[in-house]
């Protein structure tokens, strides 16, 4: 038997991992399962390489939401993006139970709602923290934290602290004497939120395109028409007190904060989050 007959014998006799689950799409030799929502990869066979990388992103804080109360007029924080988790791990011919968090909710003159937590393969990422409020109320903690928020007559709020390994701080709100509010940018997986704009993301090519996820949401900010710039993965931008504008809410299935808004306006809502799986199939 030739070299070349007895390298097609053995290339043919390979074994490959067998699965079905979410939305399936092929890169070159590799399958990817995206779940855009809770479901369960089953895998039916395991190949001569039983690991899988995959990608979890929780679900995105909302932005706080302003207070034009007293002419306080305070500023919502940045919503913080989902934690985000990357990784591989071997597995077995059973069914794994796949969980995707939703975003977080806005509200009018309350701090934003946080991000729910994503999970797979007994790993578990943390929703994002929600942005500050009115009347000083911090930024929230979570996968990353939220944006503290401002009042350019009664001062600034703390941010929200980010989960170690899955995303970073929100940014202070900013509010020197009588001078413009800023409210701080919520965390995202790449960076820290600054004043305004929300902390980026960070890329993977897991679906075999390089793309962001995980990015902070911006805060608001008075005395200005610019608004504040949601981090790259899907942050929404922040909110202005020209014309009382929202901020925009975080992109779905990316785990991006929502924008924090101005005055009486509600923050906006987190994205939702998203676990993509891959592995080779030939």
């Amino acid at each position: 038997m030739s070299v070349a007959n007895l390298l097609l014998g053995a290339a043919s006799s390979a074994k490959f991992t067998v699965a079905t689950g979410g939305t399936v799409t092929t890169d070159g030799n590799y399958k990817v399962h995206t779940f855009t929502g809770g479901g369960t990869f089953s895998v039916s066979q395991v190949g001569d390489d039983p690991s899988v990388s995959y990608l979890i992103a929780a679900g995105g804080a909302a932005g706080g939401g302003g207070y034009g109360g007293s002419a306080q007029n305070w500023m919502g924080g940045g919503g913080g993006a989902g934690g985000l988790l990357t990784g591989t791990t071997n597995v077995s011919a059973t069914s794994y139970t796949i969980t995707v968090g939703g975003g977080g909710a806005g509200a009018s003159q309350a701090q934003g709602g946080n991000g729910s937590n994503s999970s797979a393969f007994s790993q578990t990422a943390t929703g994002g923290g929600g942005g500050g409020s009115w009347d000083g109320a911090a930024g929230k903690n979570g996968g990353s934290g939220g944006g503290g928020p401002a009042s350019a007559m009664s001062g600034s709020g703390t941010n929200g602290t980010g989960t170690s390994g899955q995303g970073n701080n929100g940014g202070n709100g900013y509010a020197p004497c009588c001078g413009p509010a800023i409210g701080g940018g919520g965390g995202g997986a790449g960076a820290a939120g600054t004043n305004p704009n929300g902390g980026s993301g960070s890329a993977s090519s897991i679906s075999g395109a390089s793309t962001y996820y995980a990015g902070g949401g911006a805060g608001s900010r008075n005395n200005s028409s610019t608004p504040g710039t949601g981090g790259a993965g899907g942050g929404g931008n922040g909110g202005t007190d020209a014309g009382d504008v929202a901020g925009t809410a975080g992109s779905a299935n990316t785990g991006g904060g929502g924008g924090g808004s101005p005055y009486a306006v509600a923050g906006a809502n987190g994205g939702s989050g998203v676990v993509i799986i891959r592995y080779k199939f030939q």
